[in-house]
C-alpha cells in the first residue's frame, strides 16, 4: 500500500505500523506527525496516510525541505520561483519583511543591500532581534534568513545604493524591490533602475485601515504598493502592522510577477 512520508509517496507492506516506519526510515525522529496530528502511540498504517518524521533541532536535507515546500505550493509554482533572483534595496521595515516572505517561499537567490546598522528604534517593525543591535542590517538579516531557509542563496552587501553601483549590484535580478525610507532614495532607484520589473512602496505609516493599502501599476514595469499618501510624520509613525501589510503585499506582487500573473 502507498502512504505519504515527508510529502513523498512510499510503498509499505500492509499491516506496517508507525513505529516500524520510523525505525526503518528515520530512527532518530522524536516527533511523529500522523495525518496532521502529533502522536506518541504506535498506529497501524492505512492506505493514503500522511506521515511526517521530524528530528528536533535537525535541519532537513535540501531535497526533503524542497519536497515539503512543493507540497504546499500550487503544482509548478516552486519550479518557477526557485530559479529566480530578486534584489531588495533597503533592509528596514519593508525590506527585511519582504526578504523573510521570499525566503519562506523559496525564491532561489536574494540580493540584499543596505548600508545601515540595527538600532533600537528599528525593533518596533523590522525583522531583527535585540541581540543584533549594532550589527549591519545586511549581516543580521542574512543570518536570520539562513535560519529560516538555508537553501536559498543570499548575497548581502553593506553599501549605499547609488546610480553608479546599481548595475553591478542588481544587473542580474528578475525583479527589483525598492524598500527605502527616504523619498529621494526611492526616486533615485526608480530613475536609474530600468532592466526589470520594479516593485516600490509609498504610504504605509500610522495605524489607519489596512485595506487602504493597495497596488497601482505605472507604465509597463513599475508597481507602487501603499496608500500613496500616509508618510511618516510626528504623530504618524511607522509601526509593524501597517508596514507589514505593505511589505507582504510587495512580496506578493514579486511572486505574481515571477509566475507571470502580472
Amino acid at each position: 500500500m502507498k502512504i505519504l512520508l515527508n510529502e513523498r509517496i512510499l510503498e509499505v507492506a500492509a499491516g506496517s505500523t508507525l513505529w516500524q516506519l520510523r525505525d526503518a526510515q528515520k530512527p532518530d525522529a522524536d516527533v511523529l506527525i500522523y495525518n496532521g496530528a502529533a502522536v506518541a502511540e504506535d498506529i497501524e498504517l492505512q492506505e493514503g496516510d500522511t506521515v511526517n518524521l521530524i528530528q528536533r533541532g535537525k535541519i532537513p536535507p535540501a531535497e526533503e525541505l524542497e519536497a515539503l515546500m512543493v507540497s504546499r505550493h500550487t503544482p509548478g509554482v516552486h519550479e518557477k520561483i526557485k530559479g529566480a533572483t530578486v534584489g531588495i534595496a533597503g533592509l528596514g521595515g519593508l525590506g527585511s519583511a519582504i526578504a523573510v516572505a521570499l525566503a519562506r517561499i523559496g525564491v532561489g537567490k536574494l540580493i540584499l543591500v543596505d548600508f545601515d546598522i540595527v538600532e533600537p528604534s528599528n525593533l518596533n517593525r523590522q525583522q531583527y532581534f535585540i541581540d543584533q543591535l549594532g550589527l549591519t542590517k545586511s549581516q543580521a538579516l542574512e543570518t536570520n534568513l539562513k535560519r529560516i531557509n538555508p537553501y536559498v542563496t543570499y548575497e548581502a552587501h553593506c553599501v549605499k545604493v547609488t546610480p553608479q553601483n546599481i548595475p553591478a549590484l542588481f544587473g542580474e535580478v528578475d525583479v527589483m524591490v525598492e524598500a527605502f525610507d527616504r523619498p529621494d532614495q526611492k526616486a533615485m532607484l526608480m530613475q536609474h533602475f530600468k532592466t526589470a520589473p520594479l516593485v516600490a512602496a509609498s504610504g504605509m505609516a500610522g495605524f489607519g485601515p489596512g485595506e487602504t493599502i493597495g497596488v497601482r501599476k505605472m507604465g509597463d514595469r513599475i508597481y507602487i504598493v501603499g496608500d500613496r499618501e500616509t508618510g511618516a510624520a510626528p504623530g504618524c509613525g511607522l509601526m509593524a502592522p501597517r508596514v507589514g501589510i505593505c511589505a507582504n503585499m510587495q512580496a506578493n506582487v514579486v511572486l505574481r510577477i515571477l509566475l507571470g500573473e502580472e
